[in-house]
């Protein structure tokens, strides 16, 4: 899906609480309109620092038979999509940053060959007090979301790095903005 100008897909992936919203954040409020970033149809509402748009399961599946999503999954009982609007951009040759899945990695990878993805993550302390501050799951649910630690698989032809967002936003922010930088070349 990339052209000969270089434009390339941004997959920004990594566990629940690792801060990718605000990491994504941190980045677009740097990068400016020079590189493109996605929002993602979620069957959730919307919560403070996401980028998305909630959708019913009803509006989801009308846009799914439709073909208005370029990439899409299902995770813990709820359905997400990444727009076709994104492969126009790539196609005028507009880098795009995504926030997507690690258990859809690969299929992101076959469809976008020449992406380049970056996995945050961050230790699981970190992870469980911020999600614990996010508010949305009870005791329980963290619990099983933290339990929850799925392998990344992708093809060994991906380019792949990992930011440790543990501490600083800054730090972790400029690295994400390093591999898009790199990226968007």
């Amino acid at each position: 899906m990339t052209t000969e100008n270089s434009a390339r897909l941004i997959y920004v992936m990594g566990p629940s609480g690792a801060g990718k919203d605000s990491l994504l954040g941190f980045a677009r409020e740097r990068i400016g309109a020079s590189v493109m970033f996605s929002h993602r149809y979620i069957t959730r509402a919307v919560s403070e620092g996401e980028n998305h748009i909630a959708l019913s399961n009803e509006e989801f599946a009308t846009r799914l038979a439709n073909g208005l999503f370029s990439l899409h999954w299902d995770s813990l009982g709820l359905r997400y999509g990444i727009g076709v609007e994104i492969d126009t951009w790539l196609a005028r040759g507009m880098s795009v940053v995504v926030n997507g899945s690690r258990q859809h990695a690969g299929t992101a990878h076959a469809r976008y060959p020449h992406a380049r993805f970056v996995h945050i993550d961050a230790s699981p302390a970190v992870l469980a007090a911020r999600l614990a501050r996010r508010g949305r799951e009870d005791a329980r649910q963290i619990e099983a979301r933290l339990a929850r630690r799925p392998a990344l698989a992708l093809p060994s032809a991906a380019q792949c790095i990992t930011i440790d967002n543990s501490g600083l936003l800054a730090d972790a922010g400029h690295q994400l903005l390093e591999a898009i930088g790199h990226a968007a070349r």
